[in-house]
C-alpha cells in the first residue's frame, strides 16, 4: 500500500488501512513525513511562541526571585532577541528528537496496556499504527492550528480543544488545563488508533478503543500535572 493510499485511508477507511498495516508494518516514510511537518510547523510558530513566553515571564517577580536577577535578565534578553541558530536547532533537532522519544515511549505503554487484553501484537506494529494515526493530529490538526496562530498572532491562545468554549478563561487555571486535553484532532486520532490496536492485538474494536482511550486518559493526566508545575514556575 502506497503512502498516499495509507494517508487517505487513515481518514476515510481506517479499518482496512490499519488491518493492512497490522500485516505489514510500514513506518519509515510515515515517520519522516511527520518529523518534517512538525519541524516546519514549529519553525513557523517559533516567533509567536517566544512572544507568548516573553509576555508570561516579563515583570514576574516570583520567577525573578527563583532565577536570580542576572539569570532572569539573561532569560528575558534571550526571549527578546532569539538567535536564528537557536531557533533552527530547537525546531529541526530538538523538537523531532523529543517527538520520536515520545512516540517510542507511547508505543511501549500501549503494548503494556494491550497485554492485559491479548498476547498478540508487537511493538513495531503498534509504532507503525501510531505514526499513521498521527496523520490526523500532526498534519491535518497542525494545519488548522497554524492558520489560527497566524490569525491570532499567538500560540498560547490557540487551541482546537473544548477550551474554545472558554475564550476569556485564565490560561493557567485547572479547568482550562483539563479542557485543552479534549482536543478535536487528538480525540479523532485515538479513535482511529483504536481500529489499529484492534487489528494488532486481534481483539474487538471496542477493546481496541478501550486501550487507545485509556492511553489518552493517562497522557492527559500527565499533561495536566505538567501544567501545574509550569504554573508554579511562573508563580501564578
Amino acid at each position: 500500500m502506497s503512502l498516499f493510499n495509507r494517508f487517505q485511508g487513515v481518514f476515510f477507511s481506517p479499518q482496512p488501512t490499519f488491518k493492512a498495516l497490522s500485516e505489514k508494518p510500514v513506518w519509515k516514510d510515515a515517520l519522516i513525513i511527520l518529523l518534517i511537518v512538525m519541524a516546519v510547523y514549529s519553525f513557523i510558530i517559533a516567533p509567536y511562541a517566544s512572544q507568548d513566553t516573553l509576555k508570561a515571564y516579563k515583570d514576574n517577580i516570583k520567577l525573578q526571585d527563583k532565577l536570580g536577577k542576572e539569570g532572569y535578565e539573561r532569560m528575558i534578553k534571550t526571549l527578546e532577541n532569539p538567535s536564528t541558530s537557536r531557533i533552527i536547532t530547537r525546531t529541526f533537532l530538538f523538537v523531532p528528537l523529543m517527538m520520536l522519544i515520545g512516540w517510542l515511549i507511547a508505543g511501549v505503554i500501549l503494548l503494556v496496556i494491550g497485554r492485559m487484553f491479548s498476547t498478540e501484537g508487537s511493538f513495531l506494529l503498534i509504532f507503525a499504527a501510531m505514526l499513521h494515526a498521527n496523520f490526523i493530529d500532526k498534519i491535518f490538526g497542525s494545519a488548522v492550528r497554524l492558520i489560527l496562530v497566524l490569525m491570532r498572532k499567538s500560540v498560547i491562545q490557540t487551541t482546537t480543544s473544548l477550551a474554545l468554549l472558554m475564550p476569556h478563561a485564565d490560561l493557567t487555571s485547572t479547568s482550562y488545563a483539563i479542557l485543552t486535553q479534549f482536543d478535536l484532532f487528538q480525540l479523532w486520532m485515538f479513535g482511529v488508533l483504536g481500529y489499529g490496536l484492534s487489528s494488532i492485538f486481534k481483539i474487538s474494536v471496542k477493546k481496541g478503543m478501550v486501550i487507545s482511550y485509556s492511553f489518552w486518559a493517562l497522557k492527559s493526566l500527565v499533561f495536566i500535572a505538567l501544567s501545574f508545575l509550569t504554573k508554579g514556575l511562573l508563580g501564578t
